[in-house]
């Protein structure tokens, strides 16, 4: 119902601010709202400021009226959340171990159904759709993942919707990012924003004038898998010298582990050099953020080499904002001075005075957020909403 949508996009609103919208008449709206107000679906949050006569009456969505189960994926973790129409979490945030090739993902994720449903008290039949966003080529239209290695498991959408009998939405893990942060965070109004998800891979999610940009068959972004190295490392997906092999977590993991095996003088070398296997990118951050050198110019050194990446992207799209996330942006008093004055040799001048780069606030929820925003919109613009 469009008086559902418009009061999920803002509220609360009088009944005369959605008569216009709906180009209705004032009685008509008034009469809809009431009768979603007898089935609990609308609230009235008090009044609003007068403009001369009685105070208009606000109306806005019970929260409680409409659930998601929300889901996020990366190359080797997912993380799960109910959220409410308000878009509000309505439980505890499940981290489980899972990928897009994982042949137990359906399992897994019914297991963390169940443990959200015990914790929050929300009920599976209270729960209205599922939102899930995932790397990959992806085509929300038809809810396949062409990036998914087995064909038969590439319908992901079709067989989780199967599988718990609710309405499944999929869509790349980077765009989901990106329209949390335009809906939520620091891209918000903005018209012309570039998203990094800066973790193994390079998740590139793009605002452009205004609108989350997904290409003619939803396969934008691939950021990582532009090359840049002639004849360079071997990338996951199979072709040599992709950006990712020079920015990736794989690359800052395999400098750290050779600098041990050199023997270089750092807190790494000592706390790892009898087991370098067991190094992992959280503890090379932390090593850098407590001032050890060698792991401060490693990350300076991958800092430099996004900055390559991110200059392509500056002179192509003429942002006005660059938002980096993942946990590889986390140690950003060592990254954001050697990717601007690295920028400042590759980039034309008068287009790089135009963009800010930032770290974003939202960090590893902003897809969560954005999932909830696309499963919701999709609810209520198809009112495949069962109340």
């Amino acid at each position: 119902m469009q008086i559902i949508r418009l009061l999920y996009k803002k509220s609360p609103q009088s009944a005369v601010q959605l008569s216009k919208k709906l180009a209705i008449s004032l009685p008509s709206t008034r009469s809809m709202l009431n009768e979603l107000i007898d089935e609990e679906v609308v609230l009235i949050k008090g009044t609003g400021e007068s403009s001369g006569g009685r105070k208009p009456v606000l109306y806005s969505l019970n929260g409680e009226a409409f659930h998601i189960l929300a889901v996020e994926m990366d190359q080797y973790n997912a993380q799960a959340v109910i959220l409410n129409c308000l878009n509000e979490p309505c439980s505890e945030i499940f981290q489980f171990d899972s990928n897009i090739d994982d042949p137990e993902f359906i399992s897994k994720l019914d297991q963390a159904f169940n443990r959200l449903e015990t914790s929050s008290g929300i009920r599976k039949t209270q729960v209205n759709a599922i939102g899930i966003g995932m790397p990959g080529l992806i085509d929300p239209r038809t809810g396949v993942n062409q990036t998914i290695k087995n064909p038969a498991r590439r319908s992901i959408a079709q067989q989780v919707e199967k599988h718990f009998k609710l309405s499944t939405y999929i869509e790349n893990d980077a765009r989901m990012q990106t329209l949390g942060e335009f809906v939520f965070g620091q891209a918000k109004n903005s018209q012309n924003t570039l998203v990094i998800n800066w973790s193994w891979g390079l998740g590139l999610g793009m605002i452009i004038n205004g609108e989350i940009f997904a290409g003619s068959n939803g396969c934008s972004g691939e950021f990582s898998h532009i090359r840049v190295v002639e004849d360079g490392e071997l990338c996951e997906c199979g072709k040599r010298g992709c950006l990712q092999t020079i920015t990736g977590a794989q690359h800052l993991l395999d400098l750290a582990k050779q600098a041990i095996a050199n023997k270089e003088i750092s807190q790494l070398t000592n706390d790892f050099q009898h087991r370098p296997d067991e190094l992992t990118v959280k503890a090379v951050i932390a090593s850098a953020l407590k001032g050890d050198e060698l792991s401060i110019n490693l990350i300076s050194q991958l800092g430099k080499n996004m900055a390559w990446g991110l200059s392509i992207l500056i002179q192509l799209y003429n942002p006005e904002l660059i938002l980096l996330s993942g946990p590889l942006s986390a140690p950003k008093q060592y990254l954001l001075p050697t990717i601007q004055q690295a920028l400042h040799q590759y980039c034309l001048e008068n287009i790089l005075s135009n963009v800010k780069i930032e770290i974003s606030a939202l960090a590893e929820h902003s897809g969560l957020k954005g999932t909830g925003v696309m499963v919701f919109k999709k609810l209520f613009s198809t009112q495949q909403a069962n109340r």
